[in-house]
């Protein structure tokens, strides 16, 4: 075995187990949630994730910017199915192992490059939209900073990557032509073969050295993208999938009953029936969460709301569809998913520091989002109609509007009047129940 093979394969463990420790990490900080069982309709479920994930359905209701992320996202998956070739020559030692193919090794090379240059142009035009044409829904206030930042580099490093692509194989084909040892003629270089003369002046060793820095720069960049992920928006490449399986088959508009509450009314309505139990806390990273009414930090949501955190892409069309926020006031539900991933990330981080202990640090989620932002929302479901990843920005904010009214006994002054008159009325005007007919009287 050469020092190239065990540097190789040294570098490949490394990054698989930074993987693996990120994943496990990820998978503690969505377990913080509560229990949801999500399980009903299996056969839908797997049609929804085909459609929405696999078939980016929901992308294409803008064309352009759906056309070009369909490109991305197809041409990147499928020219990493390279990676495997590369990963096999590097434990192996072998060179273009995919060789034997034949005239199929031609086809998939020829289309790698194709695509490639698709993924290239694609790329440039999402760099311009944001940097150049400055579309406003990438340019809201929650994007300063390090979200805007996130999204050039991820752009950048893909055109540098599929530029280390078709450069690795043009210094290929130059050395397999000149018969240089190790190295074979095979495959087809539709794009690629237009660079050769870039070295067509260069020693055999100069050449060798390009290959080499090309091919190593790839595979690195590879493997650093794959652990980059967890701390990226670009975690929906991953997330997408189970997070669309997950999604909520009910009505959009249907909001969810609290089964405390819902024993509660039962009982009241029919004596014979006993009021529920208040659940035991339960233990979350060494800490006892209590039965709440809505949800005053993420330990009340569900696990699925930390799906949805996690997998937000941050694109903005939840947004710029939300009729609050095109009229100026201050909810926007892709700052709603960002605030509850930050929250759920530093929660994470007071974790590790502390042994797998959860120490209080004086925060929770309303730290982050405000009344305000909470009370403009309509519950029209524009926003989960528009996330191309069936996100549900919604439930969070219904979960903590019931915290603030049903525990803090915080409302809007006009809600207060509404729910007054439901305790004391029965209805949500202010006539009693022997008054309501008094309308129909001169009819």
């Amino acid at each position: 075995m050469s020092i190239s093979n065990v540097i190789f394969l040294g570098v490949l463990g490394l990054a698989i187990g930074f993987f693996i420790r990120n994943i496990r990490r990820l998978i503690r900080n969505i377990r913080l949630g509560r229990d949801q069982s999500i399980s009903d309709r299996q056969g839908e479920r797997w049609s929804v994730m085909a459609r929405v994930a696999l078939g980016q359905s929901k992308m294409v209701a803008r064309p352009v910017a759906g056309f070009m992320h369909i490109l991305i996202y197809v041409g990147f998956i499928i020219i990493n199915l390279e990676v495997l070739e590369i990963v096999i020559d590097g434990v192996l030692g072998t060179h273009r192992v995919g060789a034997f193919l034949g005239v199929g090794y031609d086809l998939l090379i020829g289309a790698f490059e194709l695509l490639a240059v698709g993924v290239l142009l694609a790329c440039v035009v999402f760099i311009a939209r944001r940097a150049i044409l400055r579309l406003p829904r990438f340019h809201k206030p929650e994007m300063t900073g390090w979200p805007s930042k996130d999204a050039l580099i991820i752009l950048v490093v893909e055109i540098l990557l599929m530029g280390a692509f078709l450069k690795m194989n043009a210094a290929d084909q130059v050395l397999a032509h000149r018969g240089v040892d190790h190295y074979v003629v095979a495959g087809s270089y539709p794009v690629s073969s237009m660079l050769r003369p870039f070295f067509a002046d260069m020693t055999d060793g100069m050449v060798i050295a390009m290959e080499r820095s090309m091919w190593w720069f790839h595979i690195v960049g590879i493997l650093a993208f794959l652990n980059y992920l967890p701390y990226s928006k670009h975690l929906h490449i991953l997330l997408a999938f189970p997070n669309t399986w997950y999604s909520k088959l009910a009505p959009r508009t249907q909001i969810v009953n609290m089964p405390r509450i819902t024993g509660e009314v039962r009982s009241m309505l029919d004596p014979s029936v006993s009021p529920p139990e208040p659940a035991p806390p339960r233990t979350v990273a060494g800490v006892e969460v209590p039965e709440r009414f809505g949800a005053k930090d993420v330990f009340d949501l569900s696990w699925k709301s930390m799906m949805d955190a996690y997998s937000c892409t941050e694109c903005g069309r939840c947004t710029s569809e939300c009729p609050a926020n095109l009229t100026g006031k201050l909810l926007s539900p892709r700052k709603i998913m960002m605030d509850t991933r930050d929250r759920v990330e530093e929660i994470g981080r007071n974790i590790d520091v502390n042994g797998g202990v959860f120490k209080d640090d004086g925060k929770d989620l309303h730290s982050r989002i405000s009344e305000e932002e909470l009370w403009a929302c309509t519950t029209c479901n524009a926003c989960t109609q528009a996330c191309p990843v069936n996100i549900d920005p919604v439930h969070i904010i219904m979960e903590m509007r019931r915290y603030k009214v049903m525990e803090e006994s915080s409302t809007r002054p006009a809600l207060t009047g509404m729910f007054n008159n439901v305790e004391n009325n029965g209805a949500p005007w202010a006539f009693g129940p022997d008054r309501r007919m008094e309308w129909a009287q001169d009819a």
